[in-house]
């Protein structure tokens, strides 16, 4: 399957996976792109030497193209963007922020940026900073959120700017991919799915949560402060949503999901630690390889789609 995504990055597959904090480390980003994706890197706030090793570690294990995703509002971003540069990496994603000032420095050096956003301004915005692509993410997504669905933001997101779009939220299956592809993507990023990925480092009660979630099992916490986060309901929800609901001021609120995430993807707590994850959830139903995974995306899509789609 042929994109202007697939033309641009060198992949074989127009499906990216998503830099999640904490799981999107060098074993599960090779395995996706062995599997014929783009995987990635979560620099997330992790010191610049550990982002350095991560990106060594991942070429020993691939030979296929992978990405960093950088965090922009990390207080080290300046210096993983530097690393990012010379350690010779090509693609770029970017959350949490505006990389005009490191537009000039990726660019010179043949790296690919490729912003998160979740506007039609923000898209704009990128594009004439120049990016080569966007991730236009809506809020079904797992972690951080914006305000529109995936299905009202991409068409339009996909109508205001002439660079590729790539389409974000909500994805989990074939069907997903083949709608992106019908509202005007390039490609899709997809997150909850490769959490469960057996290459991935979750820890297996974080995973079986996922397996098991329904429909309804993810909420999003944050709303009142301005910082909404998606993840399944446990105990830590319910007390954080009660808490905001009681008007409790951020700090207070920050102090309950302090090392919350990986105290769920490192130590399994599924009680206190943050299950981030879409509302596709409900969706996965088994831990699958990155391979089956992209095998059944692609299998699905084109059937669906016909041969030769071209976007």
């Amino acid at each position: 399957m042929k994109t202007t995504i697939t033309e641009l990055l060198g992949i074989e597959y127009p499906v990216i996976q998503g830099g999640m904090a904490w799981v999107a480390e060098h074993r599960l980003a090779a395995a996706v792109s062995n599997a014929g994706g783009l995987g990635l890197i979560g620099a997330a706030s992790a010191p610049p030497e550990v982002v350095r090793e991560e990106i060594r570690k991942c070429k020993a294990l691939t030979d296929k193209p992978f990405g960093v995703n950088v965090m922009l509002l990390n207080p080290n971003a300046e210096e993983v963007a530097k690393i990012v540069v010379e350690e010779g990496v090509k693609v770029v994603t970017t959350g949490a922020g505006n990389p005009s000032k490191y537009m000039e420095m990726w660019k010179a050096a043949g790296v690919k940026v490729i912003p998160v956003v979740a506007s039609v301004a923000m898209a704009r915005m990128m594009e004439r900073a120049g990016a080569s692509a966007v991730v236009a993410e809506g809020m079904e997504s797992g972690g951080h959120i914006g305000s529109t669905t995936t299905m009202a933001l991409v068409p339009q997101v996909v109508d205001a700017v002439k660079i590729p779009v790539i389409a974000a939220g909500g994805i989990g299956d074939g069907r997903g991919v083949a709608a992106a592809f019908m509202l005007g993507a390039s490609a899709v990023q997809m997150g909850t799915r490769f959490v469960a990925a057996k290459e991935s480092i979750v820890h297996s009660n974080y995973k079986e949560k996922i397996i098991k979630a329904s429909d309804i099992d993810s909420e999003v916490t944050g709303m009142t402060t301005g910082h909404p986060v998606r993840c399944l309901r446990n105990k830590m929800t319910k007390e954080y949503l009660k808490l905001e609901k009681e008007g409790a001021d951020f700090m207070e609120l920050e102090k309950l999901t302090l090392g919350s995430l990986k105290k769920a993807v490192i130590d399994g707590d599924v009680v206190n630690g943050t299950l981030m994850a879409g509302q596709i959830a409900g969706l996965v139903k088994a831990e699958q390889s990155c391979e089956e995974i992209m095998q059944e995306l692609m299998s699905t899509a084109e059937r669906l789609l016909g041969m030769g789609v071209n976007r």
